[in-house]
């Protein structure tokens, strides 16, 4: 087997894997920014990277727990609620937000390319993690729209568009059921309206 297959067999293993299953630890700094580098290989129309990661520290769970929290009850959830929310902030050993920028302004590069790219990078940063030994799972969920979240991380035209968990694998990822190609991909017929 050569390596292109060997690399193509490692990367046909990579399965989302929920925080439960994640242990320490998780990316140094220098896995977190080889991933990115893997990241900016996306196809990226007009060369507008229109996204960024940002990686959230160990000692920074605390205040982003309280944001969440503090989100959780200004949506008038229950107390239960609020700490599972507050919970949430330490899912996962490593923590990274993928930040959005895509722009309405550039006429030659439509917002669903640059949304296309964004997904792209995220896919890229993931096979990244799981190229060097991580589990990784992409999540959203109310914490990305949150105002106060959102003003902690995104700038001027920014997005948070979801988290990044990552660590150790407690046990081998599995696919989901139907995860076949067939179910994918087809032949163009022309008669198909």
């Amino acid at each position: 087997m050569n390596a292109a297959d060997e690399l193509l067999d490692l990367l046909a293993l990579r399965y989302s894997m929920g925080p439960k299953y994640l242990t320490p630890p998780g990316p140094s700094a220098e896995q977190w920014a080889r991933a990115a580098d893997l990241a900016l290989r996306a196809p990226d129309h007009g060369s507008l990277r229109p996204f960024r990661f940002v990686v959230i520290g160990d000692s920074q769970r605390v205040a982003l727990a309280g944001l969440f929290a503090a989100g959780a009850q200004q949506r008038g959830q229950t107390a239960e609620e609020v700490e599972r929310a507050r919970a949430r902030a330490f899912n996962g050993p490593g923590l990274v937000a993928l930040v959005a920028r895509v722009r309405d302004d550039v006429p030659d590069v439509p917002p669903h390319e640059q949304w296309l790219c964004v997904g792209a990078a995220l896919m890229n940063f993931m096979n990244a993690l799981h190229l060097m030994g991580f589990g990784a799972k992409a999540l959203s969920g109310a914490s990305v729209s949150d105002p106060a979240v959102h003003a902690a991380f995104c700038g001027p035209g920014e997005r948070l568009a979801n988290w990044v968990i990552a660590g150790r694998p407690a046990r081998a990822a599995h696919p989901k059921a139907g995860a076949e190609a067939s179910a994918v991909i087809s032949g163009w017929r022309m008669d198909q309206g």
